[in-house]
């Protein structure tokens, strides 16, 4: 077994992590031997930014790609990914830099990939993590992505306290996930290479820009059409499609510190939530979510389709009344459904 471990930067937003992360994840992969893993970054950052690069560059053991310039976060995964398969890896975990995880954490991925060949993905217990307190919480951040009616996917147990023990097998078998949340997760790249979509090259982006990089196009595994947010959504529910089964591993525990987390029930908490995220955060989602509509549309039962209108209808509706700026994303929308793949 080969280990290929994924993470991306991003200029000051990521660098006051790593101090914290590198020496959790560099703890966490110490069962295993130099020869048996593999890890990479790619820094989203700008040319002029080298907070992220004093940093990395004291790591040696960390193979560093940067183009200068934001590039998204499914583009930067599959650069790593299609990396990670030259060099021969089984698996592929993905990390944020804004997680510190527990000595065993891998390990226990791990296991449970090698113990169950269905399997193309599992997840870990992500914990919330108190960066600014320096603090480990007891509350969920994800247990995983489930998927509900009307193609709408959501981090199982996020805002709720976590118990320490199950109290028998059978709670552990109820926690049915589609895949793990993009903030951490390991992949069986077997399993990513029969989802794997073939994308025309995106224009956008200059060939003089890559010449120091692997070509991620023309193979997707994350599509580069999601330029951040939703995209790890999309990929679970292509993975369950081709018949891939994702589980959580309850003894794999990272914590990570959220930036877009969704509050608890209640329509005063909601919108408090939302007033919290970004513009850009909020766009990015509404933006992506639709996308999803559209590319599983033809999927959907009866039930599901009527569903998935009424949830076009209301974000509508929403847009309209309450937030007026996410108006300008029908136009990336129309552009989507009219088959037009340069996205950004």
């Amino acid at each position: 077994m080969k280990l290929a471990v994924g993470f991306i930067t991003y200029n000051e937003a990521t660098a006051k992590y790593l101090d914290d992360f590198l020496p959790s994840l560099e703890a966490a992969l110490s069962f295993l031997k130099s020869e048996d893993y593999r890890v990479y970054v790619f820094d989203n950052s700008d040319k002029d930014n080298l907070l992220n690069n004093r940093i990395l560059f004291q790591h040696q053991r960390i193979e560093y790609f940067c183009l200068g310039h934001n590039l998204g976060f499914a583009y930067a995964y599959n650069v790593l990914i299609k990396e990670a398969i030259k060099d021969g890896a089984d698996y592929f975990l993905v990390i944020n830099p804004d997680t510190i995880m527990e000595p065993e954490a891998i390990k226990n991925l791990i296991a449970a990939l090698d113990n169950d060949g269905s399997l193309g993905s599992v997840a870990p217990k992500i914990l919330r993590w108190d960066f600014a307190e320096k603090k480990k919480t007891k509350t969920i951040d994800s247990l995983g992505l489930v998927l509900k009616p009307g193609l709408k996917f959501s981090d199982l147990g996020q805002g709720i306290e976590d118990r320490e023990k199950l109290e028998d097998e059978e709670k552990n078998k109820a926690f049915k996930i589609l895949g793990p949340s993009g903030a951490a997760g390991l992949f069986r790249l077997s399993a990513l290479e029969k989802v794997a979509a073939t994308r025309p090259e995106n224009r956008e982006i200059r060939p003089e820009n890559r010449e120091s990089l692997p070509e991620s196009r023309p193979v997707q595994y994350f599509d580069e059409r999601f330029f951040m947010y939703k995209e790890d959504c999309d990929l679970a529910y292509r993975l369950f499609l081709a018949g891939f089964g994702s589980r959580l591993v309850p003894d794999a525990i990272i914590y990570h510190d959220r930036t877009a987390a969704v509050s608890k029930g209640g329509i005063k908490n909601f919108w408090r939530g939302r007033q919290a995220k970004s513009k850009k955060i909020r766009a990015w989602s509404f933006r992506n979510q639709h996308f999803i509509f559209l590319k599983h549309w033809k999927k959907q039962n009866f039930v599901n389709k009527i569903i998935v209108i009424l949830r076009v209808l209301f974000l509508f509706i929403f847009s309209l009344i309450l937030e007026q700026f996410l108006l300008k994303e029908y136009f990336f929308v129309f552009r989507q459904a009219r088959g037009l793949t340069n996205i950004k």
